[in-house]
């Protein structure tokens, strides 16, 4: 069967209150969460480089779903996420993203518990360059995961986002 030689790259804007965040989404599932208040340029430059033929197209319809939990999530509504993910990375990657998700709402981790959990205690730095390469923030909690002596480190979000992920799970850690 001949595949389609052009991919759908769906795209759409979550607004409301001080969030500010472009989606993006295949007909597999999210693909992308972009970084709180940056322009559309970072999704577009993240499209162009995961995927090498696509037609990027916006659609608030389709990415409505996924608008919507991350909505409920931003005002404590939520802990988990039950929409589909499509992650574009390598093995490796996939695998310390997975972790990732194993991590519970309103609790953190270090990268090199994350090293440990895959049983890769060496990678340290490996699994944190997998980390910063996660392109499903929010969803893909990476968020979670802080230096080993509890400081806050990197986060692609930058980190006014990623204090503001981790006060929000803090204070909503006993929602259902």
């Amino acid at each position: 069967m001949k595949q389609n030689s052009h991919m759908m790259v769906y795209w759409s804007q979550l607004s409301q209150e001080d969030w500010s965040i472009y989606l993006a989404a295949t007909q597999q599932g999210l693909c992308y969460v972009g970084s709180q208040n940056k322009d559309f340029e970072e999704l577009s430059q993240w499209v162009e480089k995961h995927y090498k033929e696509y037609h990027l197209i916006h659609n608030d319809e389709i990415l409505r779903p996924y608008i919507v939990e991350l909505t409920e999530y931003l005002h404590g509504h939520r802990q988990q996420f039950s929409l589909p993910i499509e992650l574009a990375g390598t093995p490796f990657q996939k695998e310390v993203w997975d972790a990732l998700v194993a991590i519970p709402y309103g609790q953190t981790c270090s990268y090199s518990d994350i090293a440990n959990h895959i049983q890769r205690p060496s990678a340290v730095r490996a699994v944190g360059t997998a980390i910063g390469a996660n392109p499903v923030l929010i969803t893909v909690p990476c968020h979670r995961v802080i230096g080993k002596n509890g400081a806050l480190t990197g986060y692609r979000g930058g980190l006014e986002m990623k204090t503001k992920l981790l006060e929000l799970e803090q204070s909503g850690s006993n929602v259902q």
